[in-house]
């Protein structure tokens, strides 16, 4: 439980550092926000792949038990920056 809260608030201050920088290039770059957004989304899914992976290949639990695992660990923060997004970008 610690380790996955540990992932999300990991992934939520990576998110904020893609929407920072998305935000500091969006006056060269009009589209730097979304770009940012994507990027962070594409990185977060391997970060929590490569969690869900070590926990089936090195702690020894299932597919079927660290695939709801995965699922909070990359759908929180990406929902997140999506809302973010949304509402003040």
């Amino acid at each position: 439980m610690v380790r996955t809260a540990s992932f999300i608030v990991a992934g939520l201050l990576l998110m904020g550092s893609f929407l920072l920088i998305g935000r500091l290039f969006s006056t060269q770059f009009a589209e730097a926000s979304r770009v940012s957004l994507w990027a962070f989304a594409a990185v977060w899914l391997v970060v929590a792949a490569l969690n869900m992976w070590l926990g089936v290949t090195k702690a020894g639990y299932s597919v079927a038990e660290e695939l709801p695992i995965f699922v909070v660990v990359f759908i929180v923060p990406a929902a997140a920056a999506l809302l973010i997004k949304w509402r003040f970008l």
